[in-house]
């Protein structure tokens, strides 16, 4: 007999059961796209529809995801809306820089993500960790309550800043509340942008975000002036980091200054956001499953007992990863790929079943949905990291989990996030307990990443008291 404690079903939008309307299909895109699909986008391999005239085929088919993301990836461009949304925030950065540009911007940040360099991230992660959980403990034993999805960004952020920019990155202390606005703001989906409008005609709803967006843009510049001082006048003690990379390249002429400045400013404001989504998120679901809880204490005890260097902890702590994976299945940072193809393809299945793909479609490959996909996964709703456990990963195919996207264009940090969120997660919850409160109510909106709608509050508490209680 199975004892397992029946496991957690956070909360997520349940599938339409017949589609919107004209009207509401607007209002459900500019409010929270996570509650656009309905029950065949969760049950079917591949759904063909249309949006606002435009043919779109939304794919959840492991071999089509491969053969659209690797196979065939130079003939899918980024798709209009997505580019319509991202590329006034970010212009050329890595995110939403294509063709040649991408190819020498992907070049030029490679270096810093090599296993040389992440290994020696390790330590920098542990160090502002653990300068991070001061702030919990500063509150005291008695369990206070605290913004988690705000904290871990500014975490997540403190990580960001130390590693790829040995803190000398130029900013204020409403940092947070800075990186909220901008995704409020010019991170969701305007009619404009439906309606496939020009760049410069202007979206009503991204008004409010200039303000916000020039703040971060005069961040940039004054980061990169400073380094540029710095290295000017004494290049031997300049650290050798992703800031002085970028600032070499635009040196020898391989980046022209405003690549420079977008693929710093994608770094900044988006870099981070996605691992303190995934912390958040993670933190939540797991104070919901006390025996999840409870194995990861065990384990996160022993391996920091062991003595083991903070760069191993990743492959140490399978059931820690475990958890988190688990959560990036549930609430993925980047909830949709969104390509358009350039020329007519065509993939067959193994029974023989072809889908035709005509220039111009749009290809949604959707996390949200491939992540709860009733084909693919048992309890698909549910919380069950023990998925993602080393003698039970042989059974998630690769483009069946995507978190961090797949192909060339995969996230060139995913290794980097993996490492700086067990991390994290290893130093917090070796110390304190983290508890939902009546207050506690979030739930799922896409504005670029999965947030927590309503916020997340939890009660921190010391793990010596809650042992002891």
């Amino acid at each position: 007999m199975d004892m397992r404690p029946e496991p957690f079903v956070p909360p997520a939008p349940l599938p339409r059961t017949a589609p919107p309307g004209r009207l509401e299909l607007i209002r459900t895109i500019f409010r929270n796209p996570l509650e656009l699909w309905g029950e065949p986008s969760y049950t079917l391999p591949w759904v063909e529809t249309r949006f606002f005239g435009g043919r779109t085929l939304i794919v959840n088919e492991p071999g089509l995801i491969k053969h659209v993301l690797v196979d065939n990836a130079a003939n899918y461009r980024m798709s209009d809306v997505r580019q319509l949304i991202l590329r006034p925030i970010l212009r050329d950065g890595l995110l939403t820089a294509e063709g040649e540009v991408w190819k020498r911007s992907r070049k030029a940040v490679a270096p810093v993500f090599t296993p040389r360099h992440a290994n020696g991230f390790a330590g920098q992660m542990l160090r502002q960790a653990e300068d991070y959980a001061r702030k919990y403990a500063a509150a005291g034993s008695e369990g206070k309550v605290f913004e988690i999805a705000t904290d871990m960004t500014e975490l997540t952020f403190a990580i960001l800043a130390d590693t790829l920019f040995s803190g000398e990155i130029v900013t204020s202390d409403s940092f947070a509340d800075d990186v909220n606005a901008l995704l409020h703001r010019m991170g969701r989906v305007d009619p404009m942008d439906l309606l496939r409008a020009p760049s410069w005609v202007p979206r009503v709803t991204r008004i409010g975000g200039r303000k916000v967006l020039d703040k971060f843009r005069n961040i940039v510049r004054d980061t990169m002036d400073a380094r540029l001082r710095r290295m000017k006048a004494d290049r031997a003690t300049t650290p050798e980091d992703f800031l002085t990379l970028l600032l070499d390249q635009a040196a020898s002429g391989s980046l022209s200054d405003e690549e420079i400045e977008d693929n710093i400013l994608t770094f900044i404001g988006a870099g981070h956001e996605t691992t303190a989504r995934a912390l958040a998120w993670t933190l939540y679901c797991v104070a919901n499953s006390p025996h999840i809880r409870a194995a990861m204490e065990e384990e996160i005890d022993r391996v920091l007992a062991s003595g083991a260097k903070p760069v191993h902890w990743l492959e140490l702590m399978p059931y820690t990863r475990a958890a988190l994976e688990e959560a990036l299945r549930l609430y993925p940072p980047a909830p949709s790929i969104n390509r358009a193809a350039i020329g007519a393809d065509r993939w067959t299945t193994a029974t023989g079943e072809t889908v035709e793909i005509d220039p111009g479609v749009t290809v949604l490959i959707m996390p949200w949905t491939l992540h709860r996909h009733e084909l693919y996964w048992e309890k698909p709703r549910a919380y069950m990291p023990e998925r993602f456990l080393p003698e039970n990963r042989g059974k998630i195919g690769r483009f069946q989990f995507l978190p961090f996207g797949a192909g060339p264009r995969v996230c060139i940090g995913a290794t980097f996030a993996l490492q700086e969120a067990v991390i994290a997660l290893a130093v917090l919850m070796s110390r304190f307990r983290f508890d939902v409160t009546d207050e506690t109510n979030p739930w799922p909106v896409q504005k670029l990443t999965t947030q927590p709608q309503n916020g997340l509050p939890m009660r921190v508490t010391s793990r010596t008291v809650s042992a002891g209680a």
